[in-house]
């Protein structure tokens, strides 16, 4: 395997130009939600919101769709009905110009059909941030996503936590452990080039790679170990690429973030206590933390 190419300049920040409109920072589209996990795609929503983006979409069953708006009100609603070509339909409506981000997995659930909703929608033509049963889905069917970059897929990225990983590798042959730091950049970076994606493992010092280029993230703390944490970032990650970043800038930058505002949180309260919630609150201020460095403010 090729060495890879260390990243140590972060990306800059999107611009948010003076005559801009909600329709200028893009839309996200959760997908995801059951009926034992109602929170986790409201609390992905508010994330994107917290993010910056423009227009943010639930699309999730009928018995969870009007609790999670609750949650999250500022989100409007996509009524999934039906099998894979079913939900596939009613993003496409709820997208007609097929510009939206999707976020797919939090809260999903490993109800049976499943796995085809999660391919179908990999099959299309919009950037995708797959995380949690998502990820978990797919790993149930043993193989790479259905449709490479290379032939015209969408932008993927990949971000799953150690036991999502080995999941996701055993059917593929990746035998690197991805909780050895001596190993763990050439497991994402093998993932990565399976799926032709970005991979984002988490873990303490989280690494993204799309198995040409590493970068290591360096902020973040036990703080972050809590229920929900990872439908913040990716929630944030598909904010960001809405905004116009590309795949990569976007996990790098967004594992930064994340990882600075649970920096904050442990400075002024420790590392115990946090909750998503306190979490996506913090995402404004590490903006303009962001913001205040960027050397075109």
């Amino acid at each position: 395997m090729s060495e890879l190419v260390t990243v140590d300049k972060l990306p800059d920040l999107p611009t948010r130009p003076d005559e801009s409109h909600k329709g200028t920072f893009g839309t996200v589209i959760v997908v995801g939600g059951s009926a034992t996990m109602i929170g986790a795609p409201a609390l992905c929503a508010r994330a994107a919101l917290r993010s910056g983006s423009g227009l943010v979409k639930i699309a999730t069953t009928g018995d969870v769709l009007p609790y999670a708006l609750t949650i999250e009100p500022c989100a409007t609603g996509v009524l999934l009905q039906g099998d894979a070509e079913g939900w596939r339909h009613e993003i496409d409506i709820a997208d007609p110009d097929g510009k939206a981000v999707l976020a797919v997995g939090p809260g999903m659930g490993l109800a049976e059909g499943g796995g085809q909703k999660v391919l179908a929608l990999l099959r299309g033509n919009r950037p995708i941030v797959l995380d949690a049963d998502g990820l978990n889905l797919l790993a149930r069917t043993g193989r790479p996503r259905p449709r490479p970059r290379e032939d015209g897929g969408a932008e993927l990225v990949m971000t799953p936590h150690p036991g999502e990983f080995a999941r996701l590798a055993k059917p593929l042959g990746i035998t690197e452990c991805p909780t050895d730091p001596g190993s763990r950049s050439e497991a994402a970076a093998k993932l990565a080039k399976h799926h032709h994606a970005v991979v984002l493992l988490k873990g303490q010092h989280t690494v993204v790679t799309d198995g040409q280029r590493l970068y290591t993230n360096q902020t973040g703390n036990p703080a972050l170990a809590t229920a929900g944490s990872g439908d913040v970032l990716t929630g944030l990650i598909a904010s960001l690429i809405g905004q116009g970043m590309s795949a990569f800038d976007a996990a790098v930058l967004g594992a930064k973030l994340h990882g600075q505002a649970g920096d904050i949180w442990a400075k002024r309260h420790g590392q115990s206590g946090i909750r998503a919630q306190d979490l996506t609150d913090r995402l404004p201020e590490v903006f303009k933390d962001a913001q205040s460095n960027d050397p075109r403010a």
